[in-house]
């Protein structure tokens, strides 16, 4: 009896490797643009014909010799790694060497290349199927490279077929883009369809800085950006520091020498948020991945810090020791294996919780600048008027720099502070202090004598058991309450309190409940003491911009803009017609 199992011919297993990497427009620009990217180039040309499904990128990039530009498109090959240790040391984007072959075996491929260290000018290749080099020619070019994908799928009709509309992949192109360029913000792109310019990203010295050309609607007063130098992980083997080894449980195990450092870019949460949840991304050495995990440690950074079904803005870069990583998950390399995860997401809750605060270093940023703009006309960008930023030794001191003036309609404080003033609204503040109290130490007490509640549904008695509050029957349809949140107990309105507790929502609801309930009411006129220790108690919350509903807090005037709307940097002889 013959076998029935035979090896597939090479063609055949072209084709399913191609289908693993090359499957829309997208990934055809992903591939070659990482590619650009991995040999240092700083502008990049995107040009896309969705209906010829032809792509060109063309980089400044440090170009490719005749020898190496010959053995660009065979299966397998690559300069990013040479020994099966090395896909535990990955430093580039690619690292597979099947981009290229796979798209001779879908497309035409072209490619024009000069290094920047040739004075004899460039080469031309085309390749045939299978990654041969069929013409190759002298080109006359500037350095770097010009890929030309034509003729895409042109062997598979069916995959035509089954992708979405043009208009939908080149969504998927922008996006993609997009999502490349935060992560690497130093580079120019020019990105052109049916050779008409789309859209262009200026370099930026920072992704933060990026992320309004990306983001039009959200300006950069309305960002927070933290960077920090992070320790790596330490309970690895620490004897395998210096070890080289073939061997990828020895590598993955070896400890990292050098730091890592997380960039962080937020949109601050009284300023811009987003309906969806579309716009909270996670990269890891350059290349934008999906990590479930780490998303979910983000918008759990951002709880109760946003209205009522409002998604955060973050942006986060982990740039970390590459054996840390394991890139070989699958061929688009989103998906990955990070050791240690525990870790990263406890460093990522304290940068979160870091960039959310109002101390000595942000405090110059937190400057409702598109507030100020309705309010005062003359509140541009910042001009002229510069205050010193303080030094190393104050930025460590505790903030003690705000400071009660006044009370305005016995619900807003005038605040003063070294670049200008702030209204501070202090019944939201004040739940502010109050919820987080509650969350750190929610207390029930009891109460003599026992609080009665009159007509409670099932629902209203099992929501009261879910909190945790001690009630019985009390006679018909009448029940007693024989203990409450602390907070609760003194007040006159505790039964009304307790009630609208009933209404449903878990603990977390409960606490916000309680401490709306509780704080200071608006109208309530308050001595400067007062005002100064609500101040001081809110300054030390974890998320001292919003109320636990979202709401924001306070309102910054900056000393600069009042300057200018008050022309004080106007000449004294011209403002008297002089």
């Amino acid at each position: 009896m013959s076998s029935t199992i035979q090896a597939l011919p090479t063609e055949v297993v072209y084709l399913i490797t191609a289908g693993e990497v090359i499957d829309s427009l997208a990934s055809v620009v992903r591939e070659l643009i990482e590619n650009s990217l991995d040999a240092g180039a700083t502008r990049i040309v995107v040009s896309v014909w969705a209906q010829q499904w032809r792509v060109r990128v063309a980089d400044n990039g440090c170009g490719m010799n005749l020898d190496d530009l010959q053995q660009a498109a065979s299966a397998h090959s690559t300069s990013k790694i040479r020994s099966c240790a090395d896909l535990w040391q990955i430093n580039s984007l690619g690292f597979r060497g099947e981009a290229l072959h796979s798209l001779t075996t879908l497309a035409d491929l072209e490619i024009l290349s000069r290094p920047a260290n040739s004075s004899s000018g460039g080469w031309r290749v085309v390749y045939g199927y299978g990654g041969e080099a069929v013409v190759v020619e002298a080109a006359a070019i500037a350095p770097g490279t010009i890929v030309t994908i034509s003729n895409l799928f042109g062997n598979c009709s069916t995959r035509r077929q089954g992708l979405p509309t043009t208009a939908i992949q080149m969504k998927a192109v922008q996006a993609l883009i997009y999502q490349i360029a935060l992560c690497h913000p130093h580079v120019t792109w020019q990105v052109w369809q049916n050779d008409r310019e789309w859209f262009t990203l200026s370099p930026a010295a920072t992704m933060g800085k990026l992320l309004p050309q990306i983001l039009h609607q959200v300006k950069q007063g309305d960002l927070q950006e933290l960077k920090l130098e992070l320790p790596n992980p330490t309970n690895s083997c620490k004897d395998a520091i210096n070890r080289v080894s073939t061997n990828p449980t020895d590598a993955i195990n070896r400890v990292s020498t050098a730091n890592s450092s997380l960039s962080l870019v937020i949109g601050l949460p009284d300023r811009c948020h987003r309906h969806r949840p579309d716009w909270v991304r996670v990269a890891i050495n350059g290349r934008m991945v999906k990590s479930p995990e780490l998303e979910q440690t983000i918008f759990a950074g951002f709880h109760r810090t946003l209205p009522r079904d409002r998604y955060p803005i973050c942006f986060l870069h982990l740039d970390i020791s590459p054996d840390q990583i394991n890139w070989n998950r699958n061929p688009a390399k989103t998906e990955i294996y990070l050791n240690e995860l525990s870790y990263w997401q406890e460093q990522i809750s304290s940068a979160i919780e870091q960039a959310l605060r109002i101390d000595s270093v942000n405090i110059k940023e937190a400057v409702h600048t598109t507030r100020v703009s309705k309010l005062i006309k003359a509140a541009e960008e910042k001009g002229g008027y510069h205050v010193q930023r303080p030094n190393s030794e104050e930025e460590n001191k505790p903030l003690n720099s705000l400071k009660a003036v006044a009370q305005v309609s016995n619900t807003y404080i005038v605040v003063e502070h070294e670049n200008g003033m702030w209204l501070v609204e202090q019944h939201i503040a004040h739940e502010r202090v109050l919820y987080e109290q509650l969350c750190d130490n929610w207390q029930l007490v009891p109460v003599e004598p026992a609080i009665i509640l009159y007509q409670l549904s099932p629902a209203q008695v099992s929501q009261l058991q879910r909190i945790n509050l001690d009630i019985e029957p009390f006679g018909e349809q009448l029940w007693a309450i024989r203990n409450v949140p602390a907070l609760l107990k003194q007040r006159d309105d505790c039964a009304e309190a307790i009630l609208e507790l009933s209404w449903g929502g878990d603990l977390q609801t409960a606490q916000v409940a309680v401490a709306c309930r509780s704080a200071i009411r608006n109208g309530t006129p308050l001595t400067l003491p007062e005002m100064q220790t609500l101040l001081d108690d809110w300054q030390r919350t974890r998320n001292p911009r919003t109320c636990p509903h979202g709401r924001p807090i306070y309102l910054s005037l900056e000393e600069s803009a009042l300057a200018r709307f008050f022309r004080r940097n106007w000449v004294i002889g011209k403002s008297h017609g002089i």
